[in-house]
């Protein structure tokens, strides 16, 4: 399935796009593919044990992927996955 990995405006100077297409059938997949095809984006988005970072937000279309048991989850021609980072600052 393609969908489209939508990225904070931080990230998108990275891979000079604020959105990509990757061809997965799960979101687990999808995020893999991501990080194949931007390798440099791998440091920005997980911890050394492969987790999101603590201010790495992402959804699945409209649902917030913390609240998942597993990123297993089938994905669908057209889905959109949309990561976001906090920031802040003193």
């Amino acid at each position: 399935m393609r969908v489209t990995v939508r990225l904070p405006g931080l990230l998108a100077p990275v891979v000079g796009a604020s959105a990509v297409e990757v061809e997965a059938e799960t979101l687990q997949g999808a995020l893999d593919a991501l990080v194949r095809a931007h390798p440099e984006l791998r440091v920005h988005l997980f911890d050394e044990s492969g987790a999101f970072r603590r201010h790495v937000l992402c959804f699945h279309n409209q649902t917030n992927t913390r609240w998942l048991e597993s990123l297993d989850v089938p994905v669908a021609a057209g889905d959109v996955v949309t990561l976001m980072q906090a920031v802040s600052g003193g």
